[in-house]
């Protein structure tokens, strides 16, 4: 069992920005642990931070040797009623970089230091604020850029997955328990575990499991976004298409076919979803060693795509034409959309011809002609999922590898099980289950797992 506290000392203070780097109006620096009240009041001119109440705000000026820095308003948050269960104080000052350079500096002389990536959460998870999947959920949630991955992130953040991995893990050590006891009295051949409700239980779990994991797809739509690349033959209109996505010039739009060398990415949200859009290299034969590179990352970018959309000029392309390239391109495997561009400048007569292509549209990139009609077309092609504010989804791959290791231990328990073989066998494959569901919580881990989760945070997070 990984021990949250023995592992880390507690007894210094650390600080850090909380808020981004850069001129703003506020910046906000942070400090938390057994110093962090002293340390303030050592610098900060206005009440007794040393007598004041917990959740309680004061104006004031921070001073250095050569006078006041600046006027700041100071919240103090005493243990254990904090983020981090420790004594902490955030400074709210004015977001001029040189002030929060020099106000870290003057903590830091007092005997604070700066707060390794992820630190606050880290020490909040390690004080027993929350678990492991809680603490990886602030960071989605500031990294959220989506209705969707906000909805996935607070669902998991306010302890959906917690809930069912706490379950899940109590019904199984009740069960674990008793055949650890058979163990112990091994010579006297006895159960203590109803073997037929131990296996009832294992199918049980492996149902759960199974949805959990179900929804691991939908889960990365919400925190991922949907990734479409736009294909289709030089001059088709893609980086004009792209630009009018995105609403703003992303992409060089030339007259000169071959003008992208490599594809261009960006996203836009559609329908709260974040779609991550390709512009690629224009499909054809080429001797340019360039521009064959282009296209051959553009056939890389199409099998990691959701969705694709197949960009044809309406004047050069017929639809038996249309359809060879996307038969090619992407047989059967994914969703297409052979959407036909320049139709102001197309005869509208010959628009029909094309009705039988797969989700075929006729727009005008330039001036925007039903584009709208296309973003609709995008939100269905992709499937998205119809969550329910309270539906536990998955979109952290870490978890989703422990449930599967969880699923395997159990099914390898469920045939040992079924096959009537002793008792120590099936005793360590549910072993192994707890200890998969316990990475996911955190009730177990290693020093380097949680280095690696927490070294992805912001500094001051």
């Amino acid at each position: 069992m990984f021990s949250r506290a023995s592992a880390y000392d507690f007894s210094d203070t650390i600080a850090a920005p909380a808020t981004a780097s850069g001129i703003g109006a506020i910046a906000i620096v942070r400090l938390s642990g057994p110093m962090a009240i002293n340390i303030c009041a050592s610098v900060f001119r206005g009440a007794n931070l040393r007598e004041v109440l917990s959740h309680t705000v004061h104006f004031g000026t921070i001073r250095d040797e050569s006078g006041i820095l600046d006027e700041v308003v100071v919240t103090v948050f005493k243990a254990p009623a904090s983020f981090t269960k420790e004594d902490v104080v955030e400074i709210s000052c004015h977001g001029s970089p040189y002030i929060v350079k020099r106000l870290l500096e003057l903590l830091i002389e007092k005997g604070a230091r700066m707060a390794r990536p992820g630190e606050f959460t880290q020490r909040a998870f390690l004080n027993g604020r929350f678990d492991l999947s809680r603490a990886e959920a602030v960071a989605d949630l500031i990294a959220a850029d989506s209705a969707a991955a906000h909805h996935a992130a607070l669902n998991q953040m306010r302890g959906g997955i917690s809930r069912e991995i706490i379950r899940l893990r109590s019904e199984l050590l009740r069960f674990a328990a008793l055949l650890e006891l058979e163990l112990d009295f091994s010579e006297e051949d006895v159960e203590f575990a109803d073997r037929a409700q131990l296996v009832q239980l294992i199918k049980d779990l492996r149902q759960t499991i199974a949805g959990l994991k179900g929804s691991f797809a939908a889960g990365n739509v919400m925190k991922n976004g949907v990734p479409v690349v736009i294909a289709g033959k030089p001059n088709a209109g893609k980086s004009t298409l792209l630009n009018r996505l995105l609403q703003e010039e992303k992409a060089i739009v030339s007259p000169v076919a071959g003008t992208t060398r490599d594809y261009i990415e960006d996203t836009a949200v559609l329908e709260g979803y974040t779609f991550r859009f390709t512009d690629t290299a224009g499909l054809r034969e080429t001797n340019d060693t360039v521009e064959a590179l282009g296209v051959q990352r553009t056939h890389e970018r199409i099998s990691k795509a959701s969705v694709i959309i197949y960009l044809f000029d309406l004047s050069e392309e017929s639809p038996a034409e249309v359809a060879a390239s996307v038969a090619a391109l992407a047989p059967g495997l994914k969703p297409v959309l052979c959407i036909g561009n320049k139709s102001d400048l197309a005869d509208s007569a010959i628009l029909p011809s094309y009705s039988s292509l797969p989700g075929f549209i006729a727009i005008s990139a330039r001036d925007g002609a039903n584009t709208e009609s296309l973003k609709n077309a995008l939100v269905a092609a992709a499937a998205l999922p119809n969550l329910q504010s309270g539906d536990t989804v998955i979109s952290n791959l870490r978890h989703f590898e422990s449930l599967k290791e969880t699923d395997s231990a159990l099914e390898s328990a469920l045939g040992s099980l079924q096959a009537g073989r002793s008792g120590d066998l099936t005793a360590a494959d549910i072993r192994r289950a707890l200890y998969y569901l316990g990475t996911i919580s955190g009730e177990v881990g290693t020093e380097e797992l949680l280095g690696e989760i927490f070294g992805k945070f912001c500094i001051g997070k």
